[in-house]
């Protein structure tokens, strides 16, 4: 690797984080709200907001675990009025939006707490994440006027998603060879699947899908790459189901 390109990936790192499974997490819910619901125009500078308000949620915990602040002043500091300009004229099209505000900065509350004790990795601080993620489901139904009850088929099939893929990814990765955390994966599709069946026919082959990825995949020794292509696919079948 030359001098230059070294360079070049230091400071795209110092502005975009090298989580490239986050971006699944903040598109799939988004795109699922807004095609069950309907577009509305302030889900453009929603989309906005939501992904550079990603981007400064994360440098802020780096900040926090860290406990180096300064060192991520630059990043934090353009994604700060970048995410607030974005935001404002959602909130002065739908003020309701509002209404998540607690839950989103209770969830965050728990991701910080996480960083600070440097246990990001930790079950209950990804499942915090999994939960921030799929409210987006309602907040792009609020955007549209919809009731509530129009988003809860979506926000439930992304939440069974994202959350047994938190499972599966650690049989995967960081828990390979672990049976405990092979069973509970497996257990919890079979538990999502069930679920899934009042959902349509749709939504339950994908969770059988599902299921049978979590049982057999941890046999084989995939790479990191591997299983990130597999799981695109998966989003793109369970966007699909979403929408049912």
């Amino acid at each position: 690797m030359s001098q230059s390109t070294a360079v070049r990936r230091r400071s795209t790192r110092q502005y975009i984080p090298p989580q490239h499974g986050a971006w699944a997490m903040l598109l799939l819910p988004y795109l699922a709200g807004v095609l069950a619901m309907g577009f509305r125009w302030p889900d453009l500078p929603l989309l906005g907001a939501w992904l550079a308000g990603y981007l400064l949620s994360y440098f802020v915990l780096q900040a926090v675990k860290s406990r180096r602040p300064q060192r991520y002043r630059s990043p934090v500091s353009w994604y700060a009025p970048i995410t607030a300009v974005l935001a404002l004229p959602v909130i002065l099209a739908c003020p309701r939006v509002l209404l998540f505000a607690p839950a989103y900065a209770a969830l965050l509350a728990v991701n910080a707490w996480h960083a600070y004790r440097r246990r990001e990795r930790a079950l209950v601080n990804d499942l915090a994440s999994v939960v921030q993620s799929c409210l987006m489901v309602f907040v792009v139904g609020a955007v549209a006027g919809q009731p509530p009850a129009r988003a809860v088929t979506p926000f439930l099939v992304v939440l069974l998603y994202f959350t047994g893929t938190v499972l599966y990814v650690k049989t995967m990765i960081r828990e390979r060879g672990s049976r405990a955390y092979r069973h509970a994966s497996v257990g919890y599709h079979a538990v999502a699947l069930l679920v899934a069946v009042p959902l349509g026919w749709l939504p339950t082959a994908v969770f059988a899908l599902l299921l049978g990825r979590a049982w057999l995949l941890p046999r084989y020794r995939l790479t990191p790459k591997q299983v990130g292509i597999a799981e695109i696919a998966a989003s793109v079948l369970v966007l699909a189901a979403s929408l049912t």
